[in-house]
C-alpha cells in the first residue's frame, strides 16, 4: 500500500485560532479541507502542557475559564526561527461533482489522498509539497486519475469533465457538519415508497446535480428519481458528528440541518475571546529566581517535604547553587510565592477586565521597564497644555479628552474557546461545540499577540453633561431596544449606552483615518472599549486602538508616534469632521437601522464601518450622530464642551 501523500497549507497562525480553527472549511487551492479537533494535535510523544502560557491567572479570570490551563498550538523551533508545526485537516467534502455533466462522485480521491495536515509556523510556513493530480469525471468502465483517452463515447466512460468538491455540506446548530446525503435527497421515500428498492451504491457514480432556472436539483440516473433542493434536510441516523470522526453520535439531532455552501457563513463561526496581560503579571521579570521557583513545583515541593530543619536547609542550598544565588535569596522568593506572588491576592472586579485594564492604562506605572509585556508612555500633561493653547473648534475638540497615553508595547491572549454553526451562530445563546468536540480537555488553544497602541479617555465631566440631553437618550433607546435580540457578547449588551456608542463609532472613524494618515491598513487595526457610567464601579469613557500580531517583534513604533499630542490632534479632528459628513448623504444620515440586526443608523461603508476583525462587535452600534450631533436637537460632545 503507498504511504499516504501530506500536504501542508500555509496559513498565518492567529487564523488558527479564527478562520482557520478546529471545524473550519479550509481552501488550499481547489481543495476543501476541514480542520480536526485539539485531541488530534499532538503526536505520541508531545503535550499540550509543554506550550503552557503562563503568568495569564487574571486573564484566564476573566474570560471564565476555570483551570483550564491556555496552551500555544504545536508549533515548534527550529534553527532560531519559527518554521515547523502543523495540525491535522482531511479533506472534506467527501462527494466531488463533474463541471461539465453534473455527476456526482464519492471520494473519486481515495487512492490518491492529499494527507491530512493544515500547516502553520509562526506567522508562515515554508514546508509544503505538491498537491494531487487533478480529477476527472469517469463513468463505471474507468477509475482512474487522468484525462480520458480520446473516443470514449459518453456514458462509458464519463464526459471527461474536471471533477470538482460538491460546494454543499449539512451543518446543524448543534455542531454538527455531514456530507450532503445526495441518495437520501434523490429519493423522496415517503412520497414514493417505490424508491426505496434503488439502494445505495458508491462503486460507481449515478447521482447527477443540475441547475434549472436557477434551482438546483438532483437526480438519480438508475430509477430516475429527481427533487429539488431545499434549505433543510434532516440528520440521519448513521450521520457522523464530525467529518473525521468514525463513530455516529449517541443520537442523531431531532431538528434538520442546514444544506448550506461551503463558503456559508453559518457553516463556522469561531468564538474567540481576548484580553490583555496587565500589571502586575505584565511585569514578571523573567529568568529570575521567583520566576524559575513559580514555574518549577518539583524545587518548591522537595523543601515543603523537608522532615526538619536540617534537611531543608541541605535543600535551600541545593537550589541556590542550581540557581546560581544566594540561600537568602531562595528563602525570600519562597516568601514571595507564598505571599500570593504573582497576584497577590488581587480580585477581579465584575468578572471581566475592563476595569483593571483602563486602570492600568489611565495610571502611570511606576519603575517601569522596558522589557516589561505592558508599557506607556503618558502624553496627558502635554496634551493639556496644548488644548490651553488652543481657540475655537480645535479648543473645544482637545479639552473634550482628559488622557492621552502611548502604548509601546502590549500583550493580548487569544484563546478559541470552540466555534458555533447554523443559524445566529455568532448568537452567545447557541452552544458552543469546545476545541476537542467532547468537552473533557483541560486545555484550550490559546496566543500571546504583541503589539503596540495609543489609548485616550474622555474627560468625565463633559461626558455627563452630554449624557444628560433627552435627545441623546430617546435615539440610543431604539439601539437598546434591539440589541436585546441581537447576538451581541453579553459585555457589550451590559455596557451598551450614549457614551459607548459615542465612543465605539469614534474609533471608526480614527480607524479609518489612521489608513491615510499613518498607513496602517484598517484590517490591523483593532479596538478595546471601555464604557462604564459608574454605578455599579469606575466611570469609563476611553478608547484603546492597537496593532497586535503573534510575533514578539510585533510592535514597529508607528502606531504609538500618534499619540504624541500634536498628531493626535490632527487625527481627532479629521475624524469628529469625518463625522459630519458622508458621501452618501442624506440617505446614510436619515437612516433609521441598517446593517446586521438593523444595530446601525447614520453608518455605513462610505463612512464608518471597517473590516469586521478590528471591530468588537461586527460592525454594528455605529451612529454618527453621537460624534457630531443629528442637526435637530442632539448636540455633540464638541459643542458642550466649547460653550
Amino acid at each position: 500500500m503507498r504511504a499516504r501523500e501530506r500536504t501542508y497549507v500555509d496559513i498565518r497562525l492567529s487564523h488558527l485560532l479564527r478562520d482557520c480553527s478546529v471545524g473550519a472549511i479550509v481552501r488550499h487551492g481547489k481543495a476543501l479541507m476541514v480542520v480536526q479537533d485539539t485531541r488530534d494535535w499532538d503526536g505520541p510523544n508531545t503535550s499540550p502542557y509543554d506550550r503552557e502560557i503562563r503568568y495569564v491567572d487574571l486573564v484566564r479570570r476573566a474570560l471564565e475559564l476555570g483551570d483550564r490551563k491556555l496552551c500555544r498550538p504545536p508549533v515548534k523551533e527550529e534553527k532560531g526561527s519559527l518554521v515547523q508545526g502543523w495540525v491535522k485537516a482531511r479533506r472534506f467534502p467527501e462527494w466531488a461533482r463533474c463541471s461539465r455533466c453534473g455527476l456526482l462522485h464519492n471520494r473519486p480521491w481515495r487512492e490518491a489522498d492529499v494527507g491530512d495536515s493544515a500547516g502553520d509556523a509562526g506567522e508562515e510556513t515554508r514546508r509544503q509539497s505538491a498537491g494531487p493530480g487533478r480529477q476527472y469525471c469517469v463513468g463505471p468502465r474507468r477509475r482512474a486519475a487522468g484525462p480520458p483517452s480520446d473516443g470514449v463515447a459518453e456514458g462509458e466512460g464519463g464526459c471527461g469533465g474536471t471533477l470538482e468538491q460538491a460546494p454543499w455540506v449539512l451543518v446543524h446548530e448543534a455542531g454538527y457538519l455531514a456530507d450532503v446525503p445526495w441518495h437520501a435527497i434523490a429519493h423522496d421515500r415517503a412520497a414514493n415508497p417505490a424508491q426505496s428498492e434503488c439502494a445505495p451504491d458508491w462503486t460507481q457514480p449515478y447521482l447527477k446535480v443540475e441547475n434549472e432556472e436557477g434551482r438546483w436539483s438532483v437526480r438519480c440516473d438508475r430509477c430516475g428519481s429527481e427533487r429539488r433542493l431545499s434549505d433543510r434536510f434532516p440528520f440521519g441516523a448513521a450521520t457522523r458528528q464530525q467529518p473525521w470522526l468514525s463513530e455516529p453520535p449517541a443520537e442523531a439531532p431531532e431538528e434538520p440541518g442546514w444544506l448550506v455552501g461551503v463558503n456559508d457563513v453559518r457553516v463556522h463561526f469561531a468564538e474567540t475571546r481576548t484580553a490583555l496581560v496587565i500589571p502586575p503579571e505584565s511585569r514578571i521579570r523573567r529568568g529570575s529566581v521567583v520566576d524559575r521557583l513559580y514555574n518549577t513545583p518539583a524545587d518548591r515541593d522537595a523543601v515543603l517535604r523537608a522532615v526538619n530543619e536540617n534537611l531543608r536547609r541541605y535543600e535551600i542550598r541545593r537550589l541556590a547553587g542550581k540557581y546560581r544565588c544566594r540561600p537568602e535569596d531562595i528563602e525570600a522568593e519562597l516568601r514571595e510565592i507564598d505571599d500570593g506572588y504573582p497576584l497577590y491576592g488581587q480580585q477581579l472586579p465584575r468578572g471581566d477586565l475592563a476595569e483593571l485594564e483602563y486602570g492600568a492604562l489611565t495610571r502611570p506605572i511606576p519603575e517601569l521597564q522596558p522589557d516589561e509585556s505592558f508599557v506607556t508612555e503618558h502624553h496627558s500633561d502635554a496634551w493639556r497644555r496644548l488644548a490651553d493653547a488652543l481657540k475655537g473648534e480645535l479648543a473645544a475638540v482637545a479639552v473634550s479628552v482628559d488622557r492621552l497615553v502611548a502604548v509601546h508595547r502590549l500583550k493580548e491572549i487569544m484563546v478559541f474557546d470552540g466555534f458555533r454553526r447554523g443559524w445566529g451562530s455568532g448568537d452567545e445563546r447557541r452552544p458552543v461545540t469546545p476545541p476537542d468536540i467532547v468537552g473533557e480537555s483541560d486545555w484550550v488553544p490559546a496566543l500571546e499577540l504583541w503589539g503596540e497602541g495609543m489609548f485616550f479617555a474622555f474627560d468625565e465631566e463633559v461626558v455627563r453633561r452630554w449624557e444628560a440631553q433627552e435627545s441623546v437618550w430617546s435615539r440610543a433607546e431604539e439601539f437598546v431596544r434591539r440589541a436585546e435580540e441581537a447576538p451581541l457578547p453579553k459585555a457589550i449588551q451590559e455596557t451598551l449606552s450614549p457614551r459607548f456608542l459615542l465612543c465605539h463609532t469614534l474609533a471608526h472613524l480614527i480607524v479609518r483615518r489612521l489608513e491615510t494618515q499613518a498607513g496602517y491598513p484598517a484590517a490591523s487595526l483593532k479596538e478595546r472599549i471601555y464604557c462604564s457610567a459608574g454605578h455599579d464601579g469606575k466611570p469609563m469613557a476611553g478608547v484603546l486602538i492597537y496593532v497586535a500580531v503573534a510575533d514578539e517583534h510585533g510592535s514597529l513604533g508607528g502606531l504609538m508616534e500618534q499619540a504624541q499630542p500634536e498628531s493626535f490632534l490632527r487625527l481627532l479632528a479629521g475624524a469628529v469632521q469625518d463625522a459630519a459628513w458622508c458621501s452618501l448623504d442624506p440617505v446614510c444620515a436619515e437612516q433609521e437601522g441598517h446593517g446586521p440586526d438593523l444595530l446601525n443608523r447614520a453608518a455605513c461603508h462610505a463612512c464608518a464601518l471597517v473590516p469586521e476583525p478590528s471591530c468588537v462587535c461586527g460592525n454594528r452600534l455605529l451612529d454618527r450622530a453621537f460624534v457630531n450631533g443629528d442637526r435637530k436637537e442632539l448636540r455633540s460632545l464638541w459643542d458642550l464642551a466649547a460653550g
